[in-house]
């Protein structure tokens, strides 16, 4: 298996690579979701960004925020062309939903309803859907609110840090 590293997104320039390689992917391409809106989403302090490498390469990249109503949403996850089918994208959700678990018992995720491949992904790693956003970012375009989750968020008790 390949080795993959995830860590902080630290500097502009991996923040830069990675905007540039989502907004070249779906379904940023077809929400129209640019670079530089792109940017400003993983540069927001509000948010968590975690960078995979492998081979001293950007391979992906997860977005994840902790705080709202949905406490634990993955808000963007990318794998770069060259290193995807190759697991990655399920490395960086695993890693993702450690991460969110270790405080809650609940991960969140949207998928663009035109993005079948991305829906079939998510329903494998246990999601399910638990409503529809219609026409949530653009039009002609519903957005499926899933979960994965360990149980209520009354009773559960984070791991300790």
């Amino acid at each position: 298996m390949t080795e993959l590293r995830i860590s902080r997104l630290e500097t502009l320039a991996e923040a830069e690579f990675c905007a540039r390689m989502m907004a070249a992917s779906e379904p940023w391409l077809t929400l129209g979701r640019g670079s530089e809106a792109l940017l400003k989403a993983l540069q927001n302090p509000a948010r968590e960004a975690f960078l995979a490498k492998s081979e001293a390469e950007i391979a992906g990249v997860v977005l994840i925020n902790l705080q709202g109503a949905f406490n634990g949403y993955i808000q963007s996850v990318c794998v770069a062309p060259l290193w995807r089918n190759r697991g990655f994208g399920e490395r960086l959700m695993s890693f993702a939903e450690e991460f969110i678990f270790r405080q809650s018992p609940n991960v969140f995720l949207c998928v663009s309803s035109f993005n079948t491949g991305a829906q079939k992904f998510y329903r494998r790693l246990g999601y399910t859907e638990i409503g529809v956003l219609k026409d949530y970012l653009v039009s002609g375009c519903d957005e499926i609110l899933m979960r994965k989750t360990r149980g209520p968020l009354v009773g559960y008790q984070p791991e300790a840090a």
